[in-house]
This record gives C-alpha cells, structure tokens and sequence, in this order.
C-alpha cells in the first residue's frame, strides 16, 4: 500500500470513527463541513419528501454516532419503541388497554433514563439508608460483552449518553399526544425516526413537539430570501454567544473559580457566580440559535427556546422566558397531570415528600425529612378545614413539585433538589409578595432583615451576614417605595420599578445558580459530597469579610471579563424592538454585503475561540 492510500485510508477512518474526545460540536469546523454535504444532498431531492426525509434521518443517526458512540443503540432503542407503541394505541380498543399501554411506554423510557442517568444517585441513598458499600455495576455493558465475547465495553461505571433526557422527553411527549388523539400517528419508520433524531436540536432540545413538528415533515422544501437571511444571523449570534460570552468568561474566570473557590477572594467568587449566569445563558441559547439557523436553512422550524430571560421581573416569568420547550412540556405533561391550580394527588404529596426523604438520606440527617413532613401535614389540613386557601394551596404545592422535579430533571444530586426547590420558593414567595401591599412588603421584609442581623451578630456565620446584606437591599428598595406611596407622589416611575424587579430577580436567580453550577461537570460518583463542598466554599467567600482596599485591584485584574459580562449583559437587556430591527435588516440586506459582514462577523468570533473547545453545558443533561 503506497503512502498515499495509507494517509486516504487513515482520513476515512477517522471520519467514520467515533472519538470521545472530540465530539461533533457546533463550534468545530468538521460539523461544518458536515452540514455543507448534508444540505448540498438536501438540495438534490428536496421536493422529494420521503427521500429527503429518509436521508436526514440517516444523517441524523451519524451525527449521533459521532456525538456519543455505540449509545446510538440506546437512541434506536427510543426510535423503535416509541414508533411500535405510537402506531399500536390507535388500534386498541378500550380506554384502559390504551391507557396500559401508554404507561408501558412511558415506563420503558424512563426506565432507560433512570438507568443512565440516576444510578449513582439510588445507589448513594441506598448506602446511606442501610451502610452497604454497593458500587454502580453498568449491566446493559456487561450484556453487550457476553454478546460479543469480548470486554468491548466497560462496565466499572456508567456514562451519560449526550442528549438522552431530551429525545426521551420528546418521545414520551409524542405517546401522550397520540394516545389524547391530539396527532396521528407515523405511519413511516424513517419519518418518526427524522421527527426523534432530527440532528440540529437532538443532544440538547429545544424539545420539539410531534404537533408542532411532524406536520413539517410532508411539506415540500421551502426557503424565502428573508428566512435565508435570518437562519444565517441566528447562527452567527449563536455562535457569538458561545465563543465570545459564554466560552471566554468560563476560561478565564468561571471555571477556575469554581473548581477551587478558596483559592480566591470574595470579589472573585461573587463575579465569578454572576459570570456564570451570563454564561450558562449564552451556552444554551447560543446552541438554540445555531440549532434554529441551521434547521432553517433545511426548510424546518423549530420553537423558540429563550426569550430574554434576565429581564423577567419575578421567578414565574423566568422559567417562562427561560428552556420555555422544558418549561411548557413540565407543564404540559407534569404540572396540569398532578392537577395543576385545581386539585390536588395523591402524588401531589407523594414527590414533596419522596424528595425530602431523599435529600434527607443523602444527607444522612432526618431533619430534612422531618420538616417536609410536619409542612406537608399543615399544607393538608389547611387544604381541607380552609376553602378559601384551598386553590392557592394546592397551586403551591403542585408548582413545588414540578420545580423540585425539574431539578432533578437537571441532575441527580441534591444540588440540583436545592436548586429546583429554591426556584420553586421563589415563585411561591412572589405569589405572598405580589398580594400584599406596599406597607405589610416593607413590614414583612425588614423584620427578615432584622432577624438576619440579629443571626450573623448572634452566631457568626458567613450565609447569614450574605442573606442580611441582600435581604437589606430589598428593605431598602420595599421602604423607598413604601415612602413614595405615603407622600402621594403623582409621577410615576414605572421604568424605575420594572428595572428594580428585573435586578432583584436577575440577583435571585443567580443566587440559585451557585447550587445548579456546583453539581454540574462532575463524576457522578462523587457528585453529591463535592458539589455541596463547592457551594458550601462559595458561600464562605462571599459571606465573609471582604478586604475592601482591595477589591479594585481585583477588578483591574479581571477587567477583561467584567467588560465582556458588561457588554453582554447590555445586548441581553436591550429593547426586543430593537432587536428585531437589526435582525430583519440583517436578512435584508443585499448578499455581498451578507458575505462581507458575515466574513467580518467570523473572523472577530474566532479571535475569543480558547485552544480547548468547551462542549455546550446542556450535553450533559
């Protein structure tokens, strides 16, 4: 074999070869390159649907093969069941043999999710309840080396295959709707296995329904100048979100931070937490961008993900501007099944209580359990001697229940319970606080500020002296508004308001971030005890005493991250109006001046591109 073909053979090789260290991303050139064939086929047969169809689908299950693997088993598995069961419902007669069936299916799939993603964490808790020493055996790896007769796979841990909880969410959610009559089901395997797979929003969403989606599947291509122009200014603000925002505030500052938060100060941690909003937003909805751009580009829609979330004036409207495909299928398929605001389960009581038994078994200590059990039993009786609190009540505890499992959703660790379970707090005390008036809000808020003093002054601690100085800027804010109503002033200031509530919820929601930030990215073995270590440091640094000479030295030295958060942050909060300007004059704009600003638009994205390329933070989810 000459030299020559050896270097060819090598090429196709490694082409076709899976490597776990350099996965198709978004951000590499090979993904790229990737697409240009896919869509220079597409163009060949585009109105020819089910051949168009049938080669995304295969191109699709490529793209998942160099993303995770032989783990495309586990999304064939997915593909299959879900197409058998769709088509079979229909067909059943009765409501309890297509309900059963149903359940199978829903079953199944959170079975494999469960496997995969939760293993550690049972295995955690069962350890902690009995003193057993059991060790995570993967099975399925084991099965699949007994096939083989070889040790082809490794079966001393468990890996999260990229995407699963998304194109599971999506198949479950297709099953519901067939089964409620809401969509037909797919008759053609390759045309199922497009809708599960379709490869631009398959590893990290936005979670696509069947209503939405599969009536697109039988429509010829079609692609406007302006839908031209926009896909091509949503991937390039997809991929300036990721590799200006997102990337170089993790490089330079988060990432560090994080991994060991002693090693810096107070300053350093609280930018750093601050950062990691601004981050973990421009990660995600910057895939979200490229994933709509580029399923555009093929003639598909896709549902918007993200709408400018720090601008939410309280916690509900977050999760409404924020993952709104999760947020919708929560509701959907969660929230309003547990009786959403108009009546309450049995599992209502049960998910409140099962997470406080398992944050309480984790961390071996019973008090957790305890109060979720002694606020379950007052929430129960209050629901059936008090007719008029009953709605609300029972509203309360299902948003509780959806919000502590969508943390979980998120991870299996009490990092991510917390984090859910304080994002569901938020919005509970919104509720309380949107119903009182200004007097009882300025009351109630500076008596929790009093009681934060009187705690850091009685038992020093540093999360007590970080809930005063916080909860003493909202006094602040509840007195000054408190003031204004008392002396009548009749100019109003609703911008100054607005501008207030988008602050204190931007500070809430970032406060819980240190909770979402400290269990992600680590082994699942040892996820639970270092996460909480993490938050546990964080929270020492930022709540306790702060060298003040100091801090503009520190803010020198991280300048070029404060700047960069600053910009972004700005951008993020422009006017939506504005935006939607530049984005339509953008795809306006005649195609030689496209290239040119297109070429300028790259050539500045790839200056702030780090020498290691950051997977999206949503892949391991």
């Amino acid at each position: 074999m000459t030299d020559l073909a050896k270097v060819a053979l090598d090429f196709i090789k490694d082409l076709f070869a899976f490597d776990q260290a350099h996965p198709l991303l978004f951000t590499q050139f090979y993904f790229w390159a990737f697409f240009a064939i896919v869509l220079a086929f597409l163009c060949l047969f585009r109105n020819k649907v089910l051949l168009r169809n049938a080669f995304l689908f295969f191109m699709s299950l490529f793209f998942y093969y160099k993303t995770s693997g032989l783990f495309l088993m586990l999304l064939l598995t997915v593909i299959l069941s879900c197409y058998g069961i769709g088509l079979a419902l229909p067909r059943l007669e009765g409501k309890g043999s297509r309900r059963a069936l149903l359940v199978t299916g829903i079953v199944l799939n959170l079975s494999l999710l469960f496997y995969y993603k939760y293993a550690y964490f049972v295995t955690d808790v069962v350890n902690n309840l009995f003193g057993t020493q059991f060790r995570v055996h993967d099975w399925i790896a084991s099965a699949g080396n007994a096939i083989l007769g070889s040790q082809a796979f490794s079966i001393e841990s468990i890996f999260l295959p990229v995407g699963i909880s998304f194109f599971i969410f999506q198949g479950i959610s297709y099953l519901v709707d067939v089964q409620k009559g809401k969509i037909e089901p797919v008759r053609n395997l390759f045309d199922f296995g497009f809708y599960l797979s379709f490869f631009p929003q398959l590893v990290a969403g936005p979670i696509v329904r069947a209503t939405d989606f599969i009536p697109q599947l039988h429509k010829p291509f079609f692609l406007t100048r302006k839908h031209f122009g926009l896909a091509v200014f949503w991937i390039l603000n997809g991929l300036a979100k990721k590799l200006i925002l997102s990337d170089y505030i993790a490089v330079n500052h988060c990432d560090r931070v994080f991994e060991n938060p002693l090693l810096y100060s107070g300053f350093e941690n609280l930018t750093a937490l601050f950062g990691y909003s601004l981050q973990v937003y421009a990660d995600f909805s910057g895939y979200t961008d490229i994933a709509i751009g580029v399923a555009m580009l093929m003639g598909f829609h896709l549902p918007k993900n993200f709408n400018s979330p720090y601008k939410a004036r309280n916690a509900a409207q977050f999760w409404k501007r924020w993952h709104i495909s999760l947020s919708k299928w929560l509701q959907d398929y969660l929230y309003i099944p547990l009786g959403g605001n108009r009546n309450g389960t049995f599992a209502s009581y049960a998910i409140i209580l099962g997470i406080g038994f398992l944050a309480s078994a984790l961390a071996k200590n019973w008090w957790v359990f305890g109060v979720v059990l002694v606020l379950t039993v007052v929430l129960a009786l209050l629901i059936g001697f008090c007719k008029g609190l009953r709605k609300e009540l029972i509203s309360d505890i299902n948003r509780m229940d959806t919000m502590l499992l969508g943390g979980l959703w998120h991870g299996a660790s009490w990092n991510f319970m917390i984090w859910g379970g304080l994002n569901g707090l938020g919005m509970l005390i919104y509720r309380f606080w949107h119903s009182c008036n200004v007097y009882i809000r300025a009351l109630v808020i500076s008596l929790i500020c009093l009681t934060f003093y009187w705690l850091k002054v009685t038992w020093p601690a540093a999360v007590f002296n970080m809930f005063f100085v916080w909860t003493a800027i909202i006094a602040f804010g509840a007195l000054v508004h408190m003031l204004y109503h008392m002396c009548r002033f009749k100019a109003e200031f609703k911008w100054l308001d607005t501008a207030w509530s988008v602050l204190m919820t931007f500070i809430f929601i970032t406060f819980t971030r240190l909770f979402f930030r400290s269990g992600s990215n680590l082994d699942p073995a040892l996820a639970n005890e270092q996460a909480w270590n993490t938050a546990r440091n964080m929270v020492e640094r930022i709540g306790g005493r702060w060298d003040m000479s100091l801090v503009p030295q520190m803010a020198w030295h991280h300048r070029n991250v404060i700047i960069v958060f600053i910009v972004g942050m700005i951008i993020h909060w422009l006017p939506e109006r504005f935006k939607r300007r530049y984005r339509i004059w953008f795809a306006k704009m005649p195609l030689p001046l496209m290239v040119l600003v297109c070429a300028l638009a790259v050539f500045v994205i790839f200056q702030f591109i780090v020498a290691d390329l950051q997977s999206f933070i949503y892949f391991q989810f």
